[in-house]
């Protein structure tokens, strides 16, 4: 058995944890706050994807509350506030992931989210993944985000594995367009936040079963 890749990158929301459910609780929170109506789960896994920040500009918008200016701004600090307190242990991991990262632990492992920075290590200290990952490139770790590839590259120097050694996994266009233009191999799961048909989004390999894609990256 010739494994593929020495080193996996994965994003997290929509890709290793169910976190929609969990981010729909933390704007409901905001905008009771507001007196403003909760957002739908439909609504919640529309607006995820590019950082805490679009999130919570597209919440507010949603909802016509003020999402530019200095209120705007402070209603944006509010909600990541809120985000950033909030229980990492209400972000269920998809099934088949802890068993997947358990096979792939002799490789090098990563994230690369647009999730704060605070959350993601909420979620990882209550999951009890904080060891499994040698680098955590999170949202705000940087000055730009995905699908600038900037965070990917980031995420592949801290791991110290060539580019063509390594894999990205992720769920959505963003990080279709990341991989795309960071010129990286890509994996895509298909049960995730993506709004476009799995097909049309290039892919190496697209799955719904972590089992196969932990063969897919070791070559079993």
């Amino acid at each position: 058995m010739t494994r593929r890749f020495d080193a996996v990158i994965f994003d997290l929301d929509g890709t290793l944890i169910d976190s929609a459910e969990a981010v729909m609780r933390i704007a409901g929170r905001f905008l009771a706050e507001q007196g403003a109506p909760p957002l739908t789960i439909s609504e919640t896994r529309g607006f995820v994807g590019n950082g805490g920040d679009v999130f919570a500009r597209r919440m507010l918008r949603s909802r016509g509350l003020e999402a530019g200016g200095e209120a705007g701004a402070a209603n944006v600090a509010r909600f990541l506030a809120l985000y950033a307190e909030a229980p990492g242990g209400e972000n269920p991991p998809y099934p088949g992931v802890e068993a997947m990262l358990d096979a792939l632990a002799p490789l090098s492992l990563a994230l690369c989210t647009n999730k704060p920075h605070a959350p993601t290590m909420n979620v990882l200290d209550a999951l009890g993944w904080s060891a499994r990952f040698s680098a955590v490139v999170a949202g705000d770790t940087l000055a730009v985000k995905k699908p600038n590839p900037e965070p990917l590259y980031h995420a592949i120097r801290a791991l110290d594995v060539p580019l063509a050694r390594t894999l990205f996994v992720g769920d959505s266009e963003v990080d279709t367009h990341t991989a795309q233009a960071a010129g990286i191999s890509y994996a895509l799961h298909t049960n995730g936040y993506r709004k476009t048909a799995a097909e049309d989004l290039p892919a190496a390999l697209r799955f719904d079963d972590f089992e196969v894609l932990t063969k897919y990256v070791l070559g079993a």
